[in-house]
């Protein structure tokens, strides 16, 4: 049996630290526009789209496993025995049914091959035969019209395999996916190519808190930050006044760019999948 990691007060406050500091040059801007009013479709989206606050993002947890000395007010779900606190082994059980869920999609994910013709498509379908004004990001403007849009849509082969993606096709479009991926059949159909795909892996990381480490939660939520640059630089909307020139996925060479940067992405994720199946198997022992 291994024997536990412990870490004294002065090592997991530096680990803290580091982590806050990390994670506050993504938080802090967001907070100040939520204060402010002010809306960022690019940056906003991970926090508004999935359910992990800002708060527990910058919250730091050494994983399951890690003792700490020296910690004055445990966090819930963690227990104290003779002056170190670790992660209860209660927090594991009520887990586990999650931990299988979770690594049965990420080993299913990893096991299909990546198909990198989608060229974020997905955004299009959204705002397919919709008015500027009934589109999600109304305030930004569709770089080719709504009827050039929806020539773009007509006019490709459109095989979204994420259900969060498809599930907000317009009702126009959704007949055009020649996949039908379902809420309850996603290891069937995730593959490790698709954006959104690379961009749960932080969702998964962090549904998995307190038990993974928060520094692998960090990682994925970098991950996913930089595809939502991608997933809108090739969306319909012209946000080059937000500093994000477009990839024309209408174009040859934007097609060309769009599966360049996928594949850096499908690259990148991989060993961040890895880890986290690795996790999933370490803590089903």
């Amino acid at each position: 049996m291994d024997v536990p990691t412990v870490l004294e007060r002065a090592e997991w406050e530096s680990l803290a630290a580091a982590h806050h500091a990390r994670v506050d040059a993504w938080v802090d801007p967001h907070l100040a526009r939520r204060r402010a009013g002010v809306k960022h479709p690019v940056e906003d989206f991970l926090f508004g789209y999935y359910s992990f606050r800002p708060a527990a993002l910058r919250r730091w947890h050494p994983g399951y496993g890690v003792g700490l000395v020296g910690l004055d007010a445990p966090e819930r779900g963690y227990e104290t025995v003779d002056g170190v606190t670790r992660v209860a082994a209660s927090v594991l059980e009520d887990r586990e049914p999650l931990l299988r869920e979770v690594r049965a999609l990420l080993a299913a994910t990893a096991a299909r091959a990546p198909h990198f013709g989608c060229f974020g498509l997905h955004e299009w379908a959204m705002v397919h035969r919709l008015d500027q004004e009934e589109v999600r990001h109304a305030a930004w403007p569709l770089r080719l019209g709504t009827a050039g849009t929806d020539e773009v849509v007509e006019s490709h082969r459109i095989a979204c395999s994420h259900f969060d993606a498809f599930r907000f096709f317009t009702p126009s479009a959704r007949p055009l996916n020649t996949l039908r991926p379902g809420r309850d059949d996603r290891p069937s159909y995730e593959q490790p190519a698709c954006l959104h795909a690379g961009m749960d892996l932080y969702k998964h990381a962090f549904r998995l808190v307190p038990l993974v480490p928060s520094s692998l939660v960090a990682d994925c939520f970098e991950l996913a930050r930089d595809i939502r640059t991608l997933d809108m630089r090739a969306s319909p909307y012209d946000l080059s006044a937000l500093g994000h020139s477009p990839v024309r996925i209408e174009t040859p060479e934007g097609k060309q760019e769009y599966v360049a940067a996928q594949r850096g992405f499908a690259e990148r994720g991989a060993p961040l999948r890895a880890r986290l199946l690795e996790e999933c198997d370490r803590l089903l022992g």
